[in-house]
C-alpha cells in the first residue's frame, strides 16, 4: 500500500509548490488534490488543461503520484437535491474532475452521493443520487476514470450491505466505493465494511477518531483513537487491497509542516512498515 495524503492536511491557502514539497521531504508517494471553486489553490472549477498539466508536471517533480481527485464542493451541489439546478451544478463538478483526471491519468475521483436532511428523506436521496451517478457512469467509463463514492456523515449509507447494494445497482464497473476508515467508526467496525465491499473499494481515507466523543471533536491524528488499525490493515490485505492509504487530518495550528511528518510515520505504522 501507498502512502499518501490529502491536500486538506494543510493550512487553507498554501501554496501547492510548498504543499508537495513538504509532503515528498516527509515521505509521501502519492498526494491526493482537491477540486475548488476558481479562487482555490490548485484545481479549480475554472483549471485550464495547460494549468492542470503544469500541475501534474510539479507533482512528478517532487516524485508525487496523482491518483485521485477528492472535492468539497458536492456539499453545497449535492446529486440528492430536489432542485434540479443544484443537481446540475452537482454533476459539472463531477464532471470536471473526470476531465481533469482524465487529462493526468488520475484513476478515481472522489464523489460523496447525497445528503439526507429536512428536505431530503432518506428514499429520495438513494433515487435521486443513484440516477445521477448512473448518468456519470457513462462518462466515467468513456473518460476510463473511476467514480469513488464516499460514505461520510451524510446520514446515508450507514451499512455497508447497503453501500454494497447501492453500488451494484448502479451497475457499472467505474462506480464503486472509496472508503474512509474513521468515518464508520461511530456505528460500525471499519473492518466488516471493508470485508464486505471488498473488490468495490477503489480507494481508502484514513483517519482516526474517539468514540467516546461522538462528535467532529472525536476525530484524532492517527493511532491516537479507536481505529483498530491491525484488524483493517488485515480486513484490506484479505481482499487483495495494494493501493493507496490517504490520510485526511487537520492540520497542526502550532506547525503545519510537522502535521506531514508525523502522519507519514503512523502510517508506516499502519501500513506495516514499523
Amino acid at each position: 500500500m501507498l502512502k499518501s495524503l490529502n491536500q486538506w492536511c494543510f493550512p487553507a491557502g498554501m501554496p501547492l509548490e510548498e504543499v508537495m514539497s513538504v509532503s515528498s521531504r516527509a515521505g509521501f508517494e502519492a498526494i491526493e488534490l482537491n477540486l475548488y471553486a476558481p479562487d482555490g489553490v490548485g484545481f479549480t472549477l475554472d483549471t485550464t488543461a495547460a494549468e492542470a498539466e503544469a500541475i501534474g508536471r510539479l507533482a512528478r517533480n517532487y516524485g508525487l503520484q496523482l491518483r485521485s481527485l477528492s472535492t468539497g464542493l458536492m456539499g453545497r451541489n449535492p446529486l440528492s437535491s430536489p432542485d434540479a439546478s443544484v443537481r446540475e451544478q452537482g454533476r459539472r463538478v463531477v464532471l470536471k474532475q473526470l476531465e481533469l483526471a482524465q487529462l493526468l491519468g488520475i484513476d478515481t475521483v472522489l464523489v460523496v452521493p447525497g445528503v439526507v436532511n429536512a428536505e431530503t428523506s432518506y428514499d429520495q436521496c438513494y433515487e435521486r443520487s443513484q440516477r445521477e451517478l448512473v448518468t456519470l457512469a457513462g462518462e466515467a467509463e468513456k473518460r476510463g476514470v473511476r467514480i469513488g463514492v464516499e460514505n461520510v456523515w451524510n446520514k446515508f449509507l450507514l451499512s455497508p450491505l447497503e453501500m454494497a447494494r447501492y453500488l451494484d445497482e448502479i451497475g457499472s464497473p467505474n462506480v464503486r466505493a472509496y472508503f474512509d476508515v474513521g468515518n464508520v467508526l461511530l456505528f460500525g467496525f471499519p473492518e466488516h465494511w471493508i470485508r464486505i465491499l471488498g473488490e468495490r473499494i477503489v480507494k481508502v481515507h484514513v483517519k482516526d477518531f474517539k468514540t467516546a466523543v461522538g462528535n467532529g471533536g472525536g476525530f484524532v491524528p492517527l493511532l491516537a483513537g479507536d481505529v483498530n488499525w491491525a484488524a483493517v490493515r488485515t480486513a484490506l490485505q484479505d481482499i487483495g487491497y495494494a493501493d493507496t492509504l490517504t490520510a485526511e487530518v487537520s492540520p497542526y495550528a502550532g506547525d503545519p509542516h510537522q502535521c506531514a511528518y508525523d502522519t507519514s510515520n503512523q502510517l508506516d505504522v499502519i501500513i506495516g512498515r514499523k
